[in-house]
């Protein structure tokens, strides 16, 4: 039988066809899988696109949260309890849940110290006139069990003791003994009460040396004292799980930045500071320093700010979902909690709100970053990032991460095992 020749160069032909309709399939499918991998050199930040949760999760951005630690402080035995005495410490908690946490402290190992009764304080605001009872923000049945065996606690200073005559003292933030045996004892056994008011010579958050009875107390009333009151809590936890569910992609993860531009205002911070350390970031800046490190256009954002500033356009640009707190409170709080005016509470949402994000980004320094950071560890929340000022176009997420964290040089690991 006679074979067409034809026949044999079209059967070459198609097939000749079909193997390079192969190759290139796979060239196109494996062209495609490289496109969407992080990491590469020439990567431009407005069209990367991670698709899977998996690689998110690779990148190492959304690190875990570690283990819970468990508290291991002491409370103070009863024979190691000082002479009681007559008289009383007063305070006030001001500035915000970051000045409360080490403000109570400090008033704590006071009373101890001098064997006083501290009275619960009333809280104050920035404005004159602006004061709150102290149940008002925090649990005070929780408070008062805490002390138990540590301290004497009454609610209000008994009425035939005059306010006036109550002698004024200043102590540095982590007071010691020492200074309080030097510089406050006196005043208190010659006026018979002090009235206590701390103030913030640095942001001294380091970690203790050989611990003491002192430490214990300091971390007991730091980390075991404060617990919000329940309308406080309630609202607070509504708030993350709206933002939990707004990154829904994202398996609920999101980030809390602290930036406020009253802050950076007063801090000289909107220009650029070339190769200057610096020890705060605008809108702009943050976002790029968050784009370098692999968070992509899909991660939930929530700002500190309290409006909604034009500077922060910025940071939209580049993350869409950005918000603010008056956009994800529920409707029924905004007047009470927002249009009041009353940055205390707001000033309390958001250490709380920052406390408990996945993600941590201090974009200014001092004390709020200092305490949040303290909160966080004792959590197990440890994923704070530091921005800064970087020259490539990527870098890992974990270069950043905050120095009490890395160094373990925070309080609270004297107070965390």
């Amino acid at each position: 039988m006679g074979v067409d020749l034809r026949q044999v160069v079209a059967g070459v032909l198609t097939l000749t066809m079909f193997v390079m309709l192969i190759h290139m399939i796979k060239r196109d499918h494996f062209d495609a899988v490289d496109d969407k991998l992080p990491g590469t050199e020439d990567i431009s930040f407005e069209s990367t696109n991670f698709e899977t949760t998996h690689v998110r999760k690779n990148i190492g951005i959304w690190k875990g949260d570690v283990d819970e630690l468990k508290p291991c402080w002491v409370k103070p035995s009863e024979d190691s309890n000082v002479e009681q005495t007559e008289g009383f410490v007063t305070f006030s908690l001001t500035n915000g849940p970051e000045y409360h946490i080490s403000q109570i402290a400090d008033a704590v190992l006071v009373a101890r110290s001098l064997g006083a009764t501290l009275v619960i304080p009333d809280i104050r605001g920035s404005q004159p006139g602006d004061k709150r009872n102290f149940e008002d923000i925090y649990d005070v049945d929780v408070f008062m069990k805490s002390m138990e065996a540590v301290v004497r606690v009454v609610k209000d200073l008994p009425s035939h003791i005059s306010t006036h005559k109550i002698a004024a003292v200043k102590v540095p933030n982590r007071v010691t003994e020492d200074y309080i045996a030097k510089h406050v004892e006196p005043i208190y056994r010659s006026k018979g009460s002090v009235r206590l008011a701390t103030y913030f010579p640095s942001i001294n958050m380091r970690k203790a040396g050989k611990k003491s009875d002192a430490d214990s107390v300091a971390c007991l009333a730091m980390y075991g004292s404060l617990e919000l009151q329940q309308e406080i809590h309630d609202l607070v936890d509504s708030m993350v799980e709206r933002l939990k569910t707004l990154s829904r992609k994202l398996d609920g993860q999101f980030v809390a930045v602290d930036l406020r531009v009253e802050m950076l205002d007063k801090k000289g911070c909107q220009g650029s500071d070339g190769d200057k350390e610096k020890s705060c970031f605008n809108p702009q800046e943050v976002a790029v320093f968050l784009r370098k490190i692999g968070f992509d256009k899909d991660t939930t954002i929530y700002v500190t700010q309290s409006r909604w500033d034009e500077s922060l356009d910025s940071l939209k640009d580049l993350f869409p979902k950005t918000y603010t707190k008056e956009s994800i409170i529920p409707a029924d709080k905004k007047k009470k909690f927002l249009d009041s005016k009353d940055s205390e509470l707001e000033k309390v949402i958001d250490f709380y709100i920052s406390s408990e994000s996945n993600v941590f980004v201090p974009a200014i320094s001092g004390l709020f970053y200092a305490n949040v950071a303290g909160k966080r560890i004792g959590s197990g929340k440890s994923q704070i990032l530091v921005p800064a000022n970087i020259p490539d176009s990527s870098a890992s997420a974990s270069r950043f991460l905050s120095h009490y964290v890395s160094k373990k040089n925070h309080f609270a690991y004297s107070c965390y095992c």
